[in-house]
């Protein structure tokens, strides 16, 4: 009997330590893809570079379309957001069944809100639009750091990420309580995107601030933003909820977000920030901040300001038009070099800082003659920029230091390392080492940080000795059973208290025995979809993939080693996996130990539909990068109906295929556009197009 204990205990913990081991990689691949498609962002960027710098608009069409890309995130005057914001002349019909508001809001109005959103009700747009301006005139009274003692309450809970998932703020007041003058929250940043129900969670946060504003407290994180929005679901959420007033909704939501204070400080000893810090991270700087002007931390917003003072820097570029070094003729571009008179020295600032005003002036008003955009355009005209720190990058018309002080406490994660180092992996923002930590917590007599941004499998992590907490709030992010969400409550002695939870609903009606299998399926389920998450990756780089292994295969026998195989795979896609690992279940066995690798990626085929006409080198571009060309259409979508037309999408390739130097025929787009049109109707929907290229898994 104890042999048998022995061998059963023996086994029972390699069993689970193999689920553990199969938990962690799917973790990895799943975190790893995340990462790298944030790096979309850089792509996007590129793109817009290139049509402001080096594409020439042929015709009065392609110019208005660029224009339609650059005004998209435009900013609004407080005369024409009060004129959006028309909430009085909309009427409720008597047909309507949902929650009423009436303000002041009172409790009662925060239970009826809570009991419709479980019953999936919604709420009329008048009361959504009502509750938005009452928001934005409280938002604008508070500072950028908001200041939180537990001298008044007896703990303060502080949640982070909820994306979307209502379910797990559900969660969350079920076992800690609703907001009361006696329980304080601070909900620390990333309320919308990618889960389903982000405005509901706004409605719900935003009407407990009204009620009760010295208990409940709001971050700004870096998906309030409207460019993030587009991307990541937010925008298309509303627009399908209020198809009738969504353009208004999501003007409000956008004006709100830009005015959601920056940071929490508590008992002036715990900061709570979204991101992270930087080495040059200034809380003074923080609090000065005119926050309402950064409606995008992707979008660097000019503004004629004859107080400005922008940075100096060279500025190299080439002339207008001319010829190549081999003395070809090249096509017009925008020049970066100054044409006005020569610089003055830098002895005299003064002189110095007229004359690069008047030069950045005149470049800006060469980037309006080459998109056709006039005078007459509003002037909070924004410039499509990206998140890049480099000095060479950096746009003289915006405040530069102020807008790098967001940008890292909204996108920044600490590293082990020492020392503060631009965040590649994310695009935006740096890493930040103990070192850093230490320094600024020093400098600011803190005694430690809490921050979210990232998902952790336990809900939580400590970092940096323990300086720095990350609260991860959205269970399930990536998929059921992926990972925990937890909250952390500080009392009066600032001891943290954590509250994990898993909003399954199917988990907690099981026995012992039924969730010990139940637990085997859900990683199994997970595990499928991490992998097919990753195929999709290896599919969108076939022709690099290609080109890694020939590298490796000096015979052309079309055959590597397993061994090979895992360095060239990583060679090309660098998100730092494990592959040696994950091969059994990416390649199938072989007797050899060789790996005919066209085979291989001949199983990583696409849904076969209609798209026999589609060069496969097309398809490979598309996939690749479908999300950007998603926030792309979405900016076209001027009128956020879901649909574009033939034209724009034609017009969109024309300029993306140039981009990337793509040779692509009228025909081929026609093709295209034919294959992916399935209920031909005449118009490309965003859906349509998403289906075209979804990746399946063929059977053997």
């Amino acid at each position: 009997a104890f042999k048998a204990a022995v061998l059963i205990q023996q086994w029972y913990r390699r069993h689970v330590a193999r689920l553990e081991m199969r938990r962690r990689c799917t973790w990895r691949i799943f975190q790893s893809i995340e990462y790298s498609c944030e790096q979309d962002q850089i792509k996007l960027h590129n793109f817009f570079s290139y049509l402001m710098d080096q594409f020439t608009p042929s015709s009065s069409k392609e110019r208005d379309f660029i224009s339609r890309m650059f005004i998209s995130g435009e900013s609004y005057k407080e005369a024409e957001l009060e004129k959006s914001c028309d909430y009085e002349s909309i009427e409720v019909p008597d047909s309507y069944t949902g929650p009423h508001l009436s303000f002041p809001l009172l409790p009662d109005h925060a239970t009826a809100l809570l009991e419709a959103f479980q019953q999936k009700q919604q709420l009329h747009a008048r009361y959504v639009l009502h509750l938005l301006h009452e928001t934005r005139k409280h938002l604008k009274q508070l500072p950028n750091i908001s200041h939180v003692s537990t001298c008044y309450s007896e703990e303060v809970t502080v949640c982070g990420d909820l994306h979307g998932q209502l379910d797990d703020l559900f969660l969350i007041f079920y076992k800690n309580g609703l907001p009361s003058p006696s329980k304080s929250y601070v909900f620390n940043g990333d309320f919308v995107d990618r889960g389903k129900q982000s405005l509901e969670i706004l409605v719900i946060l935003f009407t407990f601030l009204l009620i009760y504003p010295k208990e409940v407290h709001l971050n700004r994180g870096n998906h309030e933003d409207h460019m993030v929005n587009l991307r990541y679901g937010f925008t298309k959420e509303v627009m399908q909820k209020y198809k009738v007033h969504g353009k208004k909704i999501l003007r409000m939501f956008q004006n709100v977000f830009c005015w959601l204070p920056l940071a929490t400080l508590i008992d002036q000893k715990v900061l709570i920030i979204h991101g992270g810090i930087s080495d040059t991270t200034d809380l003074d700087v923080l609090e000065k901040i005119q926050r309402d002007k950064f409606i995008s931390v992707l979008r660097l917003k000019k503004r004629k300001e004859s107080s400005r003072k922008p940075q100096i820097q060279a500025i190299n570029g080439e002339s207008e038009s001319g010829a190549d070094a081999a003395g070809n003729e090249v096509a017009p571009r925008l020049s970066l070099q100054p044409q006005s008179a020569q610089a003055p020295s830098t002895a005299n600032r003064l002189e110095f800082s007229r004359w690069l005003r008047q030069t950045v002036q005149e470049q800006i008003d060469t980037c309006r003659r080459m998109v056709d955009i006039s005078e007459s355009e509003p002037e909070e005209l924004t410039y499509s920029s990206m998140v890049s720190l480099k000095d060479g990058d950096e746009p003289c018309w915006a405040r530069q230091e102020e807008w790098k002080q967001i940008l890292d406490i909204l996108w920044s994660d600490p590293m082990p390392q020492e020392g503060c180092r631009e965040n590649k992996v994310r695009g935006g923002g740096c890493y930040f080492g103990p070192d850093v930590t230490e320094k600024f917590l020093e400098k600011y007599s803190l005694q430690f940080l809490i921050r979210s941004h990232e998902c952790k499998q336990e809900g939580y992590e400590f970092c940096h000795n323990r300086k720095v907490l990350t609260i991860f709030s959205a269970s399930n992010y990536y998929e059921i059973g992926s990972n925990r969400g937890a909250y952390v409550k500080l009392g009066p002695d600032l001891v943290p208290h954590f509250v994990q939870y898993q909003a399954n609903k199917t988990a907690h009606m099981l026995t012992m025995t039924q969730r010990q299998g139940f637990l085997v399926a859900l990683i199994s389920r997970v595990e499928e979809s991490a992998f097919r998450a990753l195929r999709e990756k290896l599919f969108a780089h076939t022709s690099a993939l290609i080109s890694a292994f020939k590298s490796y295969d000096g015979d052309n026998t079309g055959k590597i080693t397993l061994s090979n195989w895992a360095t060239a795979v990583e060679s090309v896609l660098r998100l730092g996996l494990p592959w040696r690992m994950l091969r059994p279940q990416l390649v199938r066995s072989t007797e050899d130990g060789m790996l005919e690798y066209k085979s291989w990626l001949d199983d990583l085929a696409m849904e076969q539909r209609s798209q026999e006409h589609i060069q496969s080198s097309l398809l490979e571009v598309i996939y690749r990068n479908r999300s950007n060309l998603e926030t792309i259409f979405r900016i076209i979508d001027r009128d956020h109906s879901g649909l574009i037309s033939f034209e724009e999408f034609q017009q969109t390739w024309k300029l993306f295929s140039s981009h990337m130097n793509i040779e692509l025929t009228d025909d081929g787009i026609n093709d295209l556009v034919r294959s992916i049109d399935f209920n031909k109707d005449g118009n490309i929907d965003f859906n349509e197009f998403l289906e075209a290229f979804r990746l399946v898994k063929q059977c053997p």
